[in-house]
């Protein structure tokens, strides 16, 4: 394991956790290894990679990073099994980012944290994405849901489509 990634102590946020996105991380059963300077998720590995806590200037970055790399590992064939983009720029990737920011988005709201767009750099993919197919945001924002439901669940929360019905 990269040295970045050992184990260090964490001098603990400044800020004031969130029990309610804590249970949504702890329950999710993901493995998330704390250290380094990158928030990523590695899906041959099955592992999600975070800086330490005390890292983040506030509450909403750590969680709206957490949360966002969380929905990335619901995207693995043992869960959502969603076809994952490997690099930058292609189609695949720029889907899975849209979907991984929007699912952190629908949690964050859940969790009441204030969100903000923190992959700004994925909007040019993004656009190209739309140009081909005007019908992705959709499909993104569907996936999005079942990934943030599939957190909800697992922490034994009430899921969005629970809390937002359609009407019949």
């Amino acid at each position: 394991m990269p040295n970045e990634y050992r184990a260090a102590p964490d001098t603990g946020p400044a800020w004031e956790p969130s029990e309610v996105a804590e249970r949504i991380i702890e329950c999710s059963g993901a493995e998330i290894r704390n250290g380094g300077f990158r928030a990523f998720y590695s899906p041959p590995n099955d592992l999600i990679y975070l800086p330490l806590r005390s890292s983040f200037r506030d509450q909403a970055n750590y969680y709206s990073t957490a949360l966002h790399e969380l929905c990335h590992w619901t995207g693995h064939a043992s869960r959502l099994g969603r076809k994952l983009g490997k690099r930058f720029g292609e189609s695949a990737y720029a889907m899975e980012e849209r979907i991984a920011e929007m699912g952190a988005a629908f949690l964050a709201a859940h969790c009441r944290l204030e969100g903000q767009v923190q992959h700004a750099n994925y909007i040019a993919s993004w656009l190209e994405v739309l140009k081909r197919d005007k019908r992705a945001v959709f499909t993104a924002s569907a996936q999005a849901q079942k990934a943030a439901d599939y957190l909800l669940e697992h922490a034994g929360l009430i899921t969005l489509a629970d809390a937002m019905p359609l009407a019949a």
